[in-house]
């Protein structure tokens, strides 16, 4: 059983120093309040606290995404040219152009949401209106219940029970122009079969098409589900697709509505562009930054284009200006690109083709090695290293690519690739996650799985440091991606974490921008890719109390 991390704190502060493993006894007879709910439901599949999917009867009856309407958050800008009165869902022929077709009772006169594709589409105006500095911040599977989650968790108060709420630094932060809104993510279909080799779409339109029916799923993210499978695909009043977050990651990036699994690729398969390349066009440097493996959707969206988001060897290739499959002459590559990966190797993987290269899944060895400076490349390479704290490879890295002008790569992980999951109490020690039919293992982290990589946060600070030393111009994603890994677990203790792991790295970007010439050339949209299926019954059971 994990510990009480507000306790552990109390003994280390009485004690002026961290806690002795004297101490262990007496904390190991309190428990962490979270943890133990996550590991009382994963273990008897039952909660009457909340529950995952639209059985209210079990804790879980539904571990993928949803259709649910998605939280938007603007800071330096507002979001005002998309919302309410100028919802593109208030217009018939602009639904249709979006789509390609006009989704069954799609259209409402009425709507304040907006559309997936508007966060592309406000990024855009923010450059075209001199800001100097893009940022689009995604929380991968973050759809309001998280977030809410995660404030109740975090404030230790149930505060609020619709709009913006509060509780987490991207819900107070007031230091700019701040707006909130809410979008639609569904995609243009889901069902598309492609060829990796050809690079070709085999059945454009796919099975299942788009589209959002309010009615149904609710004109907010807080408003009553009037069709308990209707989110998820299964309604027999309307049944529309839910995203991945391919699709959806292509609709932040390019601006379209494309197939599930596409990497800025559009439905009939032809080549979208995603804004960072447009910028770059223009001048900008660009950089990632990810919790999870450097290629996985979201991060790879930001760049490369691919049939589909599971030929990650190639997409990297496309993000660090490599020959890959569908750009053989290779792009320029990005500027700086941060994150999870290391470690993943595999021998095989029909997923990415023929050219797939023994090794690192994610990253070709001799890719790596033509892209390190000490080879006569463009990057100077961070990885984590055996004995040497991450924060420490990350600082070195980032004060030689200031200096010399070079680009910053920085590769780390630990079990599955990503960076080690926070937990509710701040800690890295996991519990039990839903199984079939047994609880799924936690995952254990070492002392050097600790030590040795970073936080969000960190990498961050580290890729605004370096393009802002390339250049005054410039866009950058920073993905929290272990929101989406937690709740596909439906591991409510992993999911607070990563959403105040990520609230933490906000807080860390905000910080920088306040020290580093301040908000009149700065835009932030910080926004969720899609939702997943999490309903939060009794609120103030996730009020962290020592009595409790």
């Amino acid at each position: 059983m994990r510990f009480f991390s507000r306790l552990t704190m109390l003994f280390a502060i009485l004690l002026g120093g961290a806690v002795t493993t004297s101490w262990t006894p007496l904390l190991a007879q309190v428990p962490d309040p979270i943890a133990k709910l996550q590991a009382d439901a994963a273990t008897t599949r039952t909660s009457d606290w909340g529950h995952w999917g639209s059985n209210p009867e079990t804790y879980s009856s539904w571990k993928t995404h949803s259709n649910r309407l998605i939280p938007v958050y603007s800071f330096g800008m507002d979001l005002q040219s998309v919302r309410g009165e100028n919802s593109l869902y208030r217009d018939a022929a602009a639904i249709e152009k979006l789509y390609g077709y006009l989704p069954e009772k799609t259209l409402n006169p009425n709507a304040e949401y907006f559309d997936q594709t508007d966060v592309y589409r406000v990024q855009k105006q923010a450059a075209e209106s001199g800001k100097k500095r893009v940022i689009l911040f995604v929380f991968d599977g973050m759809d309001w219940d998280t977030t809410r989650a995660a404030a109740i968790a975090k404030s230790g108060r149930v505060a609020y029970d619709q709009g913006r709420g509060s509780g987490l630094h991207f819900q107070d932060y007031r230091g700019t122009t701040t707006d909130f809104g809410y979008c639609v993510t569904s995609p243009h279909n889901d069902g598309t079969n492609v060829s990796v080799d050809k690079q070709i779409v085999v059945n454009p339109n796919g099975k299942l098409r788009g589209g959002y029916d309010p009615e149904l799923g609710g004109d907010s993210p807080w408003s009553p589900i009037t069709d308990a499978d209707y989110p998820i695909g299964k309604s027999k009043q309307n049944q529309q697709a839910y995203t991945d977050s391919a699709s959806s990651a292509t609709s932040l990036m390019s601006g379209i509505k494309t197939y599930n699994a596409s990497m800025n690729v559009d439905p009939m398969g032809r080549e979208a562009l995603p804004i960072a390349r447009t910028l770059q066009e223009d001048g900008f440097a660009v950089g990632v930054v990810t919790s999870v493996p450097i290629s996985h959707a979201t991060p790879g969206c930001a760049y490369a284009n691919n049939v589909h988001r599971n030929d990650y060897q190639d997409l990297t290739r496309d993000l660090i200006g490599r020959p890959s499959i569908y750009h053989p002459g290779g792009l320029p590559g990005v500027d700086v690109l941060l994150g999870g990966g290391w470690g993943m190797d595999k021998d095989t993987d029909g997923a990415q083709g023929k050219n797939y290269v023994p090794g690192n899944r994610y990253l070709a060895p001799e890719d790596l090695e033509a892209i390190d400076v000490q080879n006569g490349g463009k990057y100077v390479v961070a990885q984590r290293t055996g004995g040497v704290a991450g924060t420490e490879v990350l600082s070195k890295a980032v004060e030689q690519a200031k200096t010399d002008g070079k680009r910053l790569f920085g590769f780390f992980g630990a079990q599955a690739g990503h960076l080690p999951f926070r937990t509710a109490d701040g800690n890295y020690d996991p519990v039990v996650s839903v199984g079939n039919p047994k609880p799924a293992k936690a995952e254990v982290y070492s002392e050097a799985d600790r030590v040795e990589n970073v936080k969000l946060s960190e990498m961050a600070v580290a890729a605004m440091e370096v393009l802002q030393s390339k250049n005054e111009r410039w866009w950058l994603l920073v993905e929290s991606g272990d929101v989406d890994w937690a709740n596909h677990s439906n591991n409510i203790d992993n999911s607070i974490g990563a959403v105040i792991s990520g609230d933490d790295a906000f807080a860390a970007v905000v910080q920088w921008i306040e020290q580093n010439g301040g908000w009149d050339d700065t835009a932030l949209v910080l926004t969720a890719d899609h939702g997943h299926y999490f309903h939060l019954v009794r609120p103030e059971a996730l009020i962290q109390t020592l009595d409790k």
